[in-house]
């Protein structure tokens, strides 16, 4: 297969280099929270951005004839994570595959989204509850094996990318409506059957973090977090110069409250200008899904826009309090092999579609 450098015209660079350069604010944020940590993520970095290159020579409407076989990798990883997996944060989400730690939840987001936008483009006429739940059974199977791990977290994602995509298709709002009813109904069971202690322990800290008997428990995290995105104010405190990240009150700085020590060393106008990256990010997903050429690239690029709206708002809202603690990873800042690969999957599709939007006439 040739490829026809003309489609390079139709590249949205923009994208690409806003990604670029959030993934290098991240760099900088690591090194103050971990050295050691940014020095690994910068090969993700590399190597994400090369399999990002790499995929452009490839027509997104290729995946079109491999659906079957990436839901079955996707259903057989999350699996194999039950089978043999290795626990991590009270639940098991990695699987060791050639000396690299997988962690399938990850990629198995940018499965379903590449499956049930498949699905949109052949089904896309939900008139009935029967259509709606086969339309779940595509993304809610992957999502309940995620759940069993346990991962409630990363679940809720799946649960995000499905309702916002079957709103981007034209889905009757009753139909959306009835299935927020039945998840609030469902929350009495899940409590009691479903979640675990520390997930039960997570959502009592955030209704009450101020309780006694969680300040030194789940409590903790929480209130640390709080003292570094507030003692940052305006400017920051200053680039390495944070006492939560640096003398390590911070858990999972790294990791899960990244965020916060970008926060406390750059300020309410450091958060902002990230957010507004972003946001610009985001603009540009809903500028190439309004212009593909077809309802699959629209409905996967609407996916990854909803990934990326739904991590980044509960990641930051956790930090500050206003969502409740999970283990979803911040785009592109979050340290994690997994995590960032499986973003630059999501990205290459959103600029692959972008690039193909138009037929080459000249």
């Amino acid at each position: 297969m040739r490829f026809d450098r003309k489609l390079l015209k139709n590249l949205d660079w923009q994208l690409w280099l806003t990604m670029l350069l959030i993934s290098a604010i991240g760099l900088v944020v690591l090194y103050s929270a971990s050295a050691y940590h940014m020095k690994r993520q910068i090969k993700w970095i590399v190597l994400g951005n090369v399999l990002i290159a790499v995929s452009l020579y490839f027509d997104y409407r290729s995946l079109t004839k491999l659906i079957k076989p990436i839901y079955a990798v996707n259903v057989a990883l999350l699996l194999a994570v039950l089978i043999f997996g290795e626990e991590g944060g009270g639940a098991q989400r990695w699987v060791s595959l050639a000396g690299f730690q997988l962690q399938p939840s990850e990629f198995g987001k940018i499965f379903v989204i590449i499956a049930f936008a498949y699905y949109l483009e052949n089904y896309s006429k939900f008139t009935n509850w029967k259509d709606i739940f086969k339309a779940g059974v595509v993304v809610g199977f992957p999502a309940l094996l995620v759940l069993v791990q346990p991962d409630l977290g990363t679940a809720l994602v799946f649960v995000a990318i499905f309702f916002g995509m079957l709103y981007a298709v034209g889905t009757e709002l009753k139909f959306l409506a009835g299935l927020v009813g039945l998840g609030i109904l469902s929350i009495p069971f899940m409590w009691k059957f479903v979640m675990k202690d520390y997930q039960r322990m997570r959502l009592l800290v955030f209704l009450n973090p101020e309780a006694p008997q969680y300040r030194s428990v789940g409590g903790y995290q929480l209130t640390q977090s709080l003292i570094a995105v507030g003692s940052g104010r305006l400017l920051g405190r200053g680039y390495l110069q944070g006492t939560q990240a640096g003398r390590n009150f911070l858990p999972a700085q790294h990791t899960d409250f990244i965020f916060s020590v970008l926060a406390e060393e750059f300020g309410f106008i450091g958060a902002l200008v990230l957010i507004g990256l972003f946001v610009f990010m985001m603009y540009r997903m809903l500028h190439i899904a309004l212009n593909a050429k077809d309802l699959f690239g629209s409905m996967m690029v609407i996916g990854v826009f909803v990934l990326t709206l739904f991590q980044l708002f509960i990641n930051i809202g956790m930090t500050i309090s206003i969502m409740p603690i999970t283990g979803i990873p911040l785009p592109l800042l979050t340290s994690g092999g997994s995590a960032y690969l499986s973003y630059c999957m999501a990205m290459a599709l959103v600029l692959n579609v972008g690039m193909r939007r138009q037929k080459i006439l000249f």
